[in-house]
C-alpha cells in the first residue's frame, strides 16, 4: 500500500448524499477479482447523466472525492474502494460515511475526511475552479483562499495510511518479534516444532 501523506490537486464536486456502493460500482462489475480496470464502471449510472462531472475533463484522474452525507452505504463490496483507486481517487471528503466502507476504504490506502456540511458546500465551491490540499500529518484541508479545515483521524488509521501499512505490512513490520517467538517454541516446545516441519 502506498503511504498517504499529502494528497492535492482537484476535486471532484460530487456533493451527493447517500450514495450507496452499488452507484460507486455496479452489481456486475464484480465478477472480476481484478482491482484494475474498475474505474471504467465507476459511477455508471451516474455517468449517464447529461453534464455529470465525472465525465468533465476538468475532473479526469483528480485525487479527491468531494461527496455528500453517507457515502458508501449499502453492501459491503470492497470493489467500490478498488474503483476508486482505479480512477485515482486517494481521498474522500464527505460529512459521514457508511462504517463498511470507511473500513474498506481505509484498508486500500483511501483517506477518508469527516467535514460538517458548511465545509463540504465550501469545498464544493472551491472544487469548480481550483485545487485543494489535504495534509495528513496536519489533518487539515486547505485552499489557496485562506479557507482552513481541520479533520479528526483515528490515531491507528492515520499511523498506517502515513507508513502505507495495510494488514500485511502491519504483520511484516513485527518480524523480529514473530522470528523470536518461533526461536523460543522451538527450544521449549521441540515436538511441536517437528510436527509442524512434517505437515509443511
Amino acid at each position: 500500500m502506498e503511504p498517504v501523506r499529502h494528497v492535492s490537486g482537484r476535486a471532484i464536486p460530487f456533493g451527493r448524499k447517500n450514495v450507496d456502493t452499488d452507484v460507486v460500482i455496479p452489481a456486475h462489475w464484480l465478477k472480476t477479482i481484478s482491482r484494475e480496470g474498475l474505474g471504467r464502471g465507476a459511477f455508471e449510472a451516474v455517468r449517464k447523466e447529461p453534464g455529470n462531472v465525472f465525465d468533465d475533463p476538468e475532473y479526469a484522474r483528480a485525487p479527491i472525492l468531494i461527496a455528500g452525507d453517507n457515502f458508501g452505504c449499502g453492501s459491503s463490496r470492497e470493489h467500490a474502494a478498488w474503483a476508486l483507486l482505479d480512477m485515482g481517487v486517494t481521498c474522500v471528503i464527505a460529512p459521514s460515511f457508511s462504517d463498511i466502507f470507511s473500513s474498506n476504504a481505509f484498508k486500500n490506502g483511501i483517506l477518508g475526511v469527516v467535514l460538517p456540511q458548511e465545509a463540504i458546500d465550501r469545498l464544493m465551491e472551491v472544487a469548480k475552479t481550483d485545487p485543494i490540499d489535504i495534509d495528513l500529518e496536519t489533518q487539515s484541508v486547505t485552499t489557496r483562499f485562506q479557507d482552513r479545515f481541520g479533520f479528526e483521524i483515528d490515531p491507528f488509521r492515520k499511523h498506517c495510511l502515513l507508513n502505507g501499512l495495510d494488514e500485511v505490512g502491519l504483520t511484516l513490520a513485527q518480524d523480529a518479534e514473530i522470528s523470536a517467538h518461533e526461536k523460543r517454541v522451538a527450544g521449549d516446545l521441540p515436538f511441536l516444532s517437528r510436527a509442524l516441519r512434517r505437515a509443511a
